[in-house]
């Protein structure tokens, strides 16, 4: 089988890696496309010990399973978290945050940059079949976007600032423009403006933004900088969702959080049912952030290209 590897940091494509072989309670899944985002990219820089098969944002297509072969045949996109089910988090509805979790290509779990790889079947989700993989190759990081309004109750009146136009910080722009919200972006440069526009999502520069004015502030940035941005632009009693992670520690004036009442939330993985619905209604449009596909055989070139300045979605087909 073919597969990018990651291991001491260094990505190479082999093809001498087996078909896996799902357990009973898994499904075996080809891979039609796979999306390379910035935390693939930032393990290659050594955020998180890894050795195997990267990836974790994926459409494919079930090959076998079963325990569910009512699923074979069928598109199907996977959440990432493998969890146990039996710990303090998993029985009190806290899932991802299984103490026992493993995650699809960061942790414990041959990702989906490869030819096949395994998922339980409890993980899946039907594709609906007005989504093209284009956009289903998105569930993930949109989900991630959804999970904010989980969150936090962000209502029409509310100003509403993303500071961050990357891949993740698109996403989670048109996610908030569903609320109806006075939203504004963050952009340094002009693609990320023409992207946010033709979504109708209003782009503002660093210099324009008003100290202490907006309601809710995400930080989708993972920079230092980025939350200084995002900390001055929060009003008092204002909500700050941080979005993104952060390389190493990030100093912070914690003083100024309690004099101001401000309320600091972490968000990381979402729902992908809601999210999916959204895709089919086409209130989301995340093909518009794709730059090239590339052959899994052209993986290494993939990653170079994906490391670009000013490269948004750089995708990889089987």
């Amino acid at each position: 089988m073919r597969a990018l590897w990651l291991e001491e940091q260094q990505l190479a494509y082999r093809t001498d890696l087996p078909i896996p072989q799902p357990a009973p309670n898994e499904a075996l899944i080809r891979t039609r496309l796979a999306g390379i985002c910035g935390t693939d990219m930032e393990m290659l820089k050594g955020y998180y010990p890894y050795t195997g098969v990267p990836g974790h944002e994926f459409v494919g297509e079930v090959v076998d399973a079963r325990s569910a072969p009512q699923l074979v045949g069928k598109r199907v996109v996977g959440e990432i978290n493998i969890v146990c089910g039996e710990c303090v988090h998993c029985l009190a509805g806290r899932p991802t945050h299984c103490l026992n979790r493993k995650a699809l290509g960061i942790n414990g779990k041959n990702g989906v940059f490869a030819d096949y790889f395994t998922l339980p079947v409890e993980n899946l989700h039907l594709v609906p079949e007005n989504v093209a993989d284009e956009s289903a190759v998105f569930t993930e990081p949109l989900a991630a976007a959804v999970e904010i309004l989980e969150q936090v109750h962000i209502h029409p009146a509310n100003r509403v600032l993303v500071v961050g136009a990357g891949r993740l910080g698109q996403c989670i722009a048109q996610a908030l423009s569903l609320t109806g919200a006075q939203l504004e972006v963050v952009t340094r440069y002009e693609r990320q403006r023409v992207l946010l526009a033709q979504r109708g999502i209003a782009a503002i520069s660093e210099s324009n933004i008003l100290p202490g004015t907006m309601d809710v502030v995400v930080d989708a940035t993972g920079s230092p900088g980025g939350f200084e941005v995002a900390r001055k632009a929060v009003r008092p009693r204002g909500t700050l969702v941080l979005k993104s992670t952060y390389a190493g520690n990030l100093d912070f004036d914690a003083s100024s959080l309690v004099v101001d009442e401000i309320t600091l939330i972490g968000s990381r993985c979402g729902p992908f049912a809601p999210t999916l619905r959204l895709l089919a209604q086409k209130l989301m449009s995340p093909a518009l952030l794709i730059d090239r596909i590339y052959p899994l055989s052209d993986g290494l070139e993939a990653f170079e290209k994906a490391a670009e300045h000013g490269v948004f979605k750089i995708l990889l087909t089987t």
